[in-house]
Formats: C-alpha cells, structure tokens, sequence
C-alpha cells in the first residue's frame, strides 16, 4: 500500500480530506485564499502557524504578486494579528531581483511593474532604462499602471531595435478578489507585448517555475521532501511541489474546490486534501492541543 492509500484508509476520504499525519521541517504557504482572504485570517491560520513556529519547525510564505514587497507583506500578516518577519516572505519582487542578479547583473531592464519591483531592482544596483536602445531585458509585471507608452518602449526594444528579451515575473492570468472578482494579472501584459512584437516570454520566476522554489528552498537550507507546500491553486503552488517531488497539500479555502479536485486527473492532484489549513497538524495532536473548529483562527 502507498503512503496516500495508507493516508486515504486513515482518513477514510470523508469529503475527500487527506491529512498528514506526520510533521514536517519546513512549511511553505501560499498567502492569499490559504492563510487569509483578502483583509480577514482564515479559520485555523493565526494557530496553526504559532504552532509551527513554536515547534521550531521552519515557515515561509510566498506570494507571485509583485506589487507588494516582503515588508508590506509582513506589515499585513502583523497587522491581521499574525506578526510575521520580512525574512519569512518570498515573492516575485524578492525572484525577479535573485534571478537578474544571478543571471544577468550588468543587464539594462525596464520594468514594466509597479513601484515595489522597481524599488527592490533599484536598491539592489540593477540598472533600469525607458530608452529602447540601451535595454537589454524587458519585465512585464502585475502593473496596474499599464499604459501604451509602456507597451510602445517594450516594442521598440524587442522588435525594432531586436536586442531585448521579455521575461514575466509570474504567470498569472488574473489576480482573484473576494467575492469571486478579479483584475487583470502579469499574462496579460505578457500577451500585449507577444502580440505586437512576435517574442515569446522566456522566463517566469514565479510560480510554478523551480526558479522561485529554488530561491525558498535556498533560504530555509532543507530539502524540499523535507517540506510541504500548501496553497489553494493547483496550477500554481501545487503544481510546483509536484514538479519537485515535493510533499503539496490543497487547501479548500480560495480557489480550488472539491468538485474541481475531483475532475482532475490523479497527476495533478497533491498528496493531502485539507478543508482548512490547520489540517495540516495531525489530528493527534489536534487532541494532544485540545484543538477544536470552533471560533479559531
């Protein structure tokens, strides 16, 4: 029997919930739709993590949205009453800056972002440019600033002048509000810019790319079978964790919902099933805590 058949009988697939039943060293969580929804903790999240932490267990979050930096990030998580260090928060803005960084150090780029990602690029000595001329890669970010004189300026410099590349800083289509809104995320700056200029986007450092789990895996120094990855999309955060071999759990709480988990072929699907996040301590130790659902967060 497989680890999952053995969890399975264990759990006895009531509503299809997979719990571990062990912990792990390190726990990577995605933010928005797992740990909160939109200004409200979800049920299980402010314990859970004090939890962990308390356990000396390693806890990062990360995020793909780039028009917030590690410190606005950890000001919110502080302020809903999770009080969380900068050093826990690894997003797009925090990849992009190591990957060009890594890769490209002496590139001239143009960041067609929000001020987040051009802070973090400015601070770390990366040199940033409007003239077409002198660009040597083109960024399209979440940018809600997104004008024509942004997508002429990338034009110019991949088309015309033929030397820039475009890079994304995550793949996202749509960034999901509560109530089941949205606005228009990073792909569609990417698509404006593929359909003027004929390139193709050649790298994302945000999720589901190894780029960023590399760049977390790198700042807790564990293995990534050492850890379990949580999130509510299973495109994103989860797929990720399975392209790396790594432990992922669903969380039923953003995007994902039981029906779709169900239409999903068997490759697709994460390790556990949780219908709130604090499932992911063993319901032993739920008894050993004198956990209960009611009124937590």
């Amino acid at each position: 029997m497989t680890a999952r058949e053995e969890n399975d009988s264990a759990t006895g697939e009531a509503g299809g919930i997979r719990a571990p039943d062990r912990l792990y060293e390190g726990y990577v969580f995605d933010l928005d739709g797992t740990i909160y929804l939109g200004d409200d903790l979800l049920p299980g999240a402010k314990r859970l993590v004090e939890k962990l932490r308390e356990l000396g267990r390693r806890v990062v979050f990360l995020s793909n949205n780039p028009t917030k930096d590690p410190e606005m990030y950890a000001e919110k998580l502080t302020r809903l009453g999770l009080p969380t260090p900068e050093d826990e928060i690894v997003n797009t803005v925090v990849t992009m800056k190591e990957w060009l960084l890594q890769n490209h150090p002496d590139a001239t780029v143009f960041p067609i972002s929000e001020e987040p990602l051009k802070k973090a690029l400015r601070e770390a000595g990366i040199k940033i440019s409007e003239d077409p001329e002198e660009i040597d890669i083109v960024i399209a970010s979440y940018d809600r600033t997104f004008e024509y004189r942004k997508l002429q300026i990338a034009f110019d410099a991949i088309w015309f002048h033929q030397r820039a590349r475009l890079v994304t800083t995550n793949p996202d289509r749509y960034c999901p509000f509560p109530g089941g809104r949205g606005e228009p995320d990073a792909a569609a700056i990417v698509g404006a810019i593929e359909g003027c200029t004929g390139a193709k986007c050649e790298v994302n450092v945000g999720k589901p790319d190894p780029i960023m789990l590399k760049t977390i895996m790198d700042m807790v120094g564990l293995d990534a079978a050492e850890c379990v990855m949580t999130g509510d999309r299973l495109y994103t955060e989860i797929r990720m964790a399975l392209d790396a071999g790594m432990p992922g759990a669903v969380v039923l709480t953003g995007e994902t919902t039981a029906e779709m988990l169900r239409d999903e072929p068997e490759e697709n699907k994460p390790e556990y099933v949780l219908d709130r996040i604090d499932r992911l301590v063993p319901q032993r130790m739920w008894d050993e805590f004198g956990w209960t659902e009611d009124g937590v967060q």
